[in-house]
């Protein structure tokens, strides 16, 4: 072997080593080599600004702007944080096929409880863990868990519940008793930034070449918590507001931080709106209780409202289940079957435009016939 092509060698396996440390894997290896040639090399989105991107090599980070085919082609992937991208020249061409992405419905329905979202916003991609973090403060709220863990589900994506700020209650138990009544097999971490209490519990998500992403209301300790576990200040935090009793506002962008322990945190601003986009498979997760007893209704189309035989209101009436609980899971119900109704509703139109156009094709060329 020519010593030119030993030192070709010798840097694309340091490159690969490079790239693993950010989470390459076999998964996005084989749809490089089947999409691309080598002019072309691969890097994580690291961070999003308004009209560029940080992107990471490994070795090297920096700023880089996206091809226009991906500003004005719908059937491509548009860049977010923990996106693999293909790129030359600080141009980024392409997506790679994601493993998986955190998604939810675009925000903007400024409090209108029966308005629906009429787009996707990709919060992360290529995520091994995403964190719920809740305060033990004012921002303690078991319904919005609740929908926390249903958006999770819906995406494919594995969840742990992190209670923050520990250190305010006297008896702070009791807060992962309740978490754990809604949260069936979810793993639930008490924590205190202010003392590093339980930090350490959070240490084996975070192992080589993982990638966890955080969502939870803005000032609930998500950046403090970045902060803690990485051993210094990598994100801005506010302090606690007298006036309301919570954490402000401080997270403005998504970025990816590799942490000393050797994985990675993306960084969220705060959610209001927890929308749903996609119901695959959210609610019977979320919600394993009322899925399981659903089994023993009378009727096998049973909606649990006022139907004779319904099990999953004996369990109600009984004291099994709390009127809490069945009630959020009704409410997401009928989101997930809003959005399966406006996704078929959708494709009946395509398919009615389609055969209209058609039959109009028919209709000009008999035309012509006649004419003829």
């Amino acid at each position: 072997m020519s010593t030119m092509k030993t030192l070709e060698t010798a840097y694309a396996m340091d490159f690969v080593h490079s790239l693993s440390k950010l989470g390459w894997s076999p998964f996005f290896q084989t749809h490089l080599d089947n999409l691309y040639d080598g002019k072309l090399e691969p890097a994580r989105v690291v961070g999003v600004r308004k009209n560029s991107f940080y992107v990471s090599q490994g070795k090297k980070e920096f700023l880089a702007t996206v091809a226009g085919k991906l500003n004005h082609q719908i059937d491509c992937l548009y860049p977010v944080a923990g996106d693999w991208v293909i790129m030359t020249d600080n141009v980024i061409y392409s997506v790679l096929p994601r493993k998986n992405a955190l998604s939810r419905g675009a925000a903007g329905r400024h409090g209108k409880e029966k308005a629906q979202p009429t787009r996707e916003q990709v919060i992360a991609a290529n995520l091994d863990t995403v964190f719920v973090v809740c305060g033990l403060d004012r921002d303690f709220n078991i319904r919005r868990i609740e929908r926390c863990l249903t958006l999770i589900y819906n995406c494919g994506l594995n969840p742990a519940i992190i209670l923050t700020k520990g250190d305010l209650q006297i008896f702070p138990e009791k807060f992962i008793r309740q978490v754990e009544t809604v949260a069936f097999g979810v793993p639930v971490h008490l924590v205190s930034a202010k003392d590093s209490h339980g930090l350490n519990q959070l240490e084996a998500y975070l192992s080589p070449g993982k990638t966890l992403t955080m969502i939870g209301s803005s000032g609930a300790g998500k950046s403090t918590l970045v902060n803690r576990l990485y051993g210094k200040s990598v994100q801005p935090t506010g302090l606690v507001s007298e006036n309301v009793g919570k954490g402000k506002h401080t997270t403005t962008s998504r970025d990816l931080i590799v942490m000393p322990q050797g994985g990675m945190v993306i960084d969220n601003p705060g959610i209001r709106e927890i929308a749903f986009w996609d119901g695959d498979g959210g609610i019977e997760l979320a919600f394993p209780e009322i899925e399981r007893l659903s089994f023993e209704c009378r009727f096998s189309d049973c909606s649990h409202m006022h139907e004779p035989g319904c099990r999953v209101n004996q369990a109600l009436i009984e004291g099994e289940i709390t009127k809490d609980r069945i009630e959020s899971y009704h409410k997401m119900k009928r989101e997930m079957m809003y959005l399966s109704d406006r996704r078929h509703k959708t494709s009946d139109r395509v398919e009615k435009e389609r055969w209209k156009a058609v039959a109009l094709k028919i209709k000009a060329a008999k035309k012509r016939r006649g004419n003829g």
